[in-house]
């Protein structure tokens, strides 16, 4: 099991760029594989769960290139993929899998697809339950991995009203209305990122949207195209709140995705006081960019708005670092879907809290945090092999006076496989053991 050993640190500076946004080279690449001819893609996240997403559909008869962080997809059509010769291995990849399964659903041959110890707990019902009400036939163990798709079936549009706010589910079931017969329409109780929808339209297929609903109508064609991946925001906001906490910082990161359904974490650091400007402001291929500066803040304690909840729900291990460093409780509510992603990051993060000295409750869908001080002399945290947990964690160490041990950062590979030495660059001290 690997480690991160964070030392302390007090200054952060630099021009830092993250890797490139792991919602949209998901995207990029099950798209472009459904897109008619050649889509070039320029700065794809090098993660393993992109990659899981590469590999499953090069074993569905896809040509793909990658040299670097430069993909080159030879689009097969919406109706050209293959039955792969064995279950598809999406790793630890929700994203993967939920989206994926809207795609396979209309299909004419059967798969599976299957991942690793964390993906295998986390729930699949609520992409099973929309499939099923469109006519797609799916297996699997009390709504969890594996998924077992039968091939074969007719897809028909649907209505259909989310029951929570989720991204994933609302690209999944509208990337099975690519094939339906009819009309799909998906109404979310509050905005979700929108990276599926604004990337259909840049591949020429029609898409509706009023409000806080989304249509679609299947059997069109996706035209091939070409896609600049910009830096994360989720990657970013290690560093964004790192720059807030250190008693010394000051970070500009580069090209940061400020695409308005994700930029929650902006708005909340900015509420809690952080000196963080926004400059360079651009748009490149229908998402838009900016540079962020942050340099060190005197942070406030504060009650998050449940309006940003779902604009900055990958976010939260980070915020909770910059809450327990800010003057004052920090109050999240509204935020149940924290505890069924890779691992329960509320109690995770409550857990690994506790151990830094910093006071704490857990709610049903969220957490109070007292602001304080890291002040125990040794510390060791369990990560729960979580990769934004891993980090959060590494990023507190800048207001530490002995080093934090992390256990299971194995998964930081999976979003941000230069977390560390863009992090040593800039002034921490993280050594992986």
């Amino acid at each position: 099991m690997s480690q991160f050993i964070a030392s302390p640190a007090t200054t952060l500076s630099g021009d830092l760029k993250v890797p490139g946004d792991k919602s949209i080279s998901h995207r990029s690449i099950m798209l472009g594989s459904l897109a008619n001819g050649i889509t070039k893609i320029s700065g794809f996240l090098e993660g393993e769960d992109a990659l899981s997403t590469l590999k499953a559909f090069q074993a569905m008869g896809v040509k793909i290139e990658r040299d670097g962080d430069n993909v080159t997809i030879h689009g097969v059509g919406i109706n050209g993929l293959k039955k792969p010769e064995k279950a598809l291995d999406l790793g630890n990849s929700g994203t993967s899998m939920r989206l994926m399964s809207g795609i396979l659903a209309a299909q004419a041959f059967d798969c599976e697809l299957i991942g690793d110890e964390s993906l295998s707990k986390r729930p699949m019902g609520r992409v099973i339950d929309p499939l099923t009400l469109m006519g797609a036939v799916i297996s699997s163990v009390d709504g969890k991995p594996p998924l077992k798709i039968t091939g074969g079936q007719t897809l028909k549009g649907i209505h259909y009203d989310l029951p929570i706010a989720s991204a994933q589910v609302k690209s999944c079931i509208l990337l099975a209305g690519l094939y339906a017969q009819g009309q799909t329409c998906i109404s979310e109780p509050a905005t979700t990122r929108d990276h599926t929808e604004r990337m259909l339209k840049g591949l020429g297929y029609e898409v509706r949207v009023n409000h806080n609903q989304i249509c679609l109508t299947g059997a069109s064609a996706l035209t091939a195209t070409q896609i600049q991946v910009p830096s994360d925001i989720s990657s970013a906001a290690f560093f964004m709140v790192a720059a807030c906490i250190a008693p010394q910082a000051d970070v500009t990161l580069l090209g940061v995705n400020i695409n308005p359904t994700r930029t929650g974490v902006i708005n909340i650091l900015q509420l809690m006081g952080a000196n963080l400007t926004l400059s360079n402001q651009r748009e490149i291929g229908g998402e838009l960019l900016a540079d962020i500066r942050v340099v060190s803040s005197k942070l406030k304690g504060i009650d998050i708005p449940q309006a940003l909840v779902p604009l900055a729900i990958d976010e939260f291990p980070a915020v909770f670092i910059a809450a327990s460093c800010a003057r004052g409780e920090t109050v999240l509510t509204g935020a149940s879907e924290l505890r069924v992603k890779e691992s329960d990051r509320i109690q995770v993060m409550a857990d690994g809290l506790s151990i830094l000295g910093i006071e704490n409750q857990v709610l049903d869908d969220g957490i109070k945090i007292q602001g304080g001080e890291f002040k125990r002399p040794t510390a060791i945290i369990e990560s729960d092999h979580d990769h934004r947990i891993s980090m959060a964690f590494a990023i507190a160490s800048l207001r530490c006076e002995y080093p934090i041990t992390i256990n299971g950062v194995d998964n930081v590979m999976t979003s941000f496989p230069n977390f560390v030495e863009l992090a040593n660059s800039a002034g921490m001290r993280i050594v992986e053991v």
